[in-house]
């Protein structure tokens, strides 16, 4: 894997390329002189959208070969923390380059409009997803993904790079095949750390963060709790902490009482509660490290794990809270659309206020102005969670129901007309069950 920055080296480039002005290196967040990342690679289609990049499928113009560019626009780069995150995103994925469970950075190019980063195309789908598809499971399955998953965890330690957003879906396979190789493919979030240095940003996913990180102080034993989530997750189909909304799901970490009474937790093994536990130990600094995890008995390669299959109502758990997030966001945003026409008056007056350009639609320039117009006291980094939060069809900018959903579920408007509304609507032959199939 490889790579370092391209450059323009002069004449030999098209015109296309040496009519652009090299910028002053302060206005080029990546420190290096423009070049067109379509010189090298063409860009096909759209693979993901977030609240602040597009992922896109790319073809390598000398080899043939595809890879995955996620294109950063520089409108949405505006803060220097945010320019920092860039940068840093891209450090550390070259930092980790060569090792066999992290995605491979290819090159970062930069020109007027945005930063694009191009990697190694992981196109295989995500964990969960293959584990449900296979259909059959056991301990010994679980333990064989959890060790990649610790394998890249232990691998980013041992480099000083704390990952601080390990969650399922961060876990690719690299392509369709059975021997598909898994792969960690998003640094977005994670940092450099220094032994003993504390971190006070909250970052991360609700299910899978940390006790000490809402307490905002916490270093890279973060990173093993979370694992841990995902291990507990891995056994029995859902999180060890559940709640209906954000604020329950914190409250239920704080707590940290782990449910190993229920299915199928009495015919798991207690080698593997056991290292569950040592994993979501509250006080981080008696909380099991990375290399003592690979050396757990249940985890080591022909060790104690069980080749006995795990009732198949774990893969139905499973499916059922991977579809979950998704139908509750939808059924909020049918909820406001049933909303009486007086209870969002005011809510619709603020949009309006903060839509100056009246697209319809709020970037996260009109997002960040309006709320600090309107007196809040949100910092820059809470606006972006919000909008990522807020962006449900995941476009790039907040449309007025979405905007509605988003301060609606903040205020924790689930009142039991507007729910039945929303089970109506999915409810599509009137049996009383939603399935997948009609979301």
């Amino acid at each position: 894997m490889g790579g370092c920055l391209s450059k323009i080296t002069g004449s030999s480039k098209p015109a296309a390329a040496r009519q652009q002005q090299p910028p002053k290196l302060d206005d080029a967040i990546l420190g290096k002189p423009y070049e067109d990342v379509r010189l090298h690679y063409t860009i096909g289609k759209e693979l993901g959208k977030g609240a602040f990049a597009v992922t896109y499928l790319c073809t390598e113009n000398s080899t043939g070969l595809q890879f995955a560019c996620k294109s950063i626009s520089k409108k949405k780069i505006v803060a220097a923390y945010e320019k920092d995150d860039v940068r840093r995103e891209i450090e550390i994925m070259r930092h980790l380059s060569g090792q066999p469970n992290i995605v491979q950075f290819k090159g970062a190019y930069e020109d007027r409009h945005s930063v694009h980063i191009v990697m190694e195309l992981c196109a295989g789908g995500e964990l969960f997803d293959r584990i449900i598809a296979k259909g059959h499971y056991s301990e010994r399955d679980a333990a064989s993904v959890f060790r990649v998953i610790m394998n890249v965890v232990n691998v980013c330690h041992s480099k000083g790079v704390m990952h601080r957003d390990l969650k399922p879906e961060n876990f690719l396979f690299t392509t369709r095949d059975e021997n598909a190789v898994l792969k960690a493919t998003d640094f977005g979030l994670s940092v450099f750390f220094e032994e003993g240095k504390v971190f006070r940003d909250l970052v991360g996913s609700a299910y899978y963060v940390a006790p000490e990180v809402l307490r905002r102080r916490y270093g890279k034993e973060a990173d093993i709790w979370s694992a841990g989530v995902i291990l507990y997750i891995l056994l029995c189909g859902v999180p060890p902490f559940w709640a209906e909304t954000e604020k329950g799901i914190f409250e239920e970490i704080y707590k940290g009482e782990i449910d190993f009474q229920t299915d199928p937790w009495p015919i798991i093994s207690s080698s593997a509660k056991e290292l569950v536990r040592r994993m979501l130990t509250q006080n981080p600094k008696r909380r099991i490290a990375a290399a003592q995890v690979l050396e757990h008995p249940w985890l080591k390669e022909s060790g104690e794990a069980s080749d006995k299959p795990i009732d198949t109502a774990v893969l139905f758990r499973m499916k059922q809270f991977r579809a979950m997030n998704k139908l509750k966001k939808l059924a909020l945003k049918v909820i406001v659309e049933n909303l009486p026409t007086e209870e969002i008056q005011m809510l619709k007056e603020k949009f309006t206020e903060m839509d100056t350009d009246k697209s319809g639609a709020l970037s996260y320039g009109e997002l960040k102005a309006g709320l600090a117009k309107l007196g809040s006291t949100l910092r820059e980094v809470d606006v972006k969670q919000y909008m990522q939060a807020a962006d449900i069809d995941g476009n790039g900018t907040i449309d007025y129901i979405e905007f509605i959903t988003a301060t609606m579920q903040r205020h924790k408007l689930e009142r039991f007309e507007h729910l039945d509304k929303a089970f109506q609507y999915f409810d599509k032959d009137n049996d009383r069950l939603v399935s997948c199939s009609k979301m």
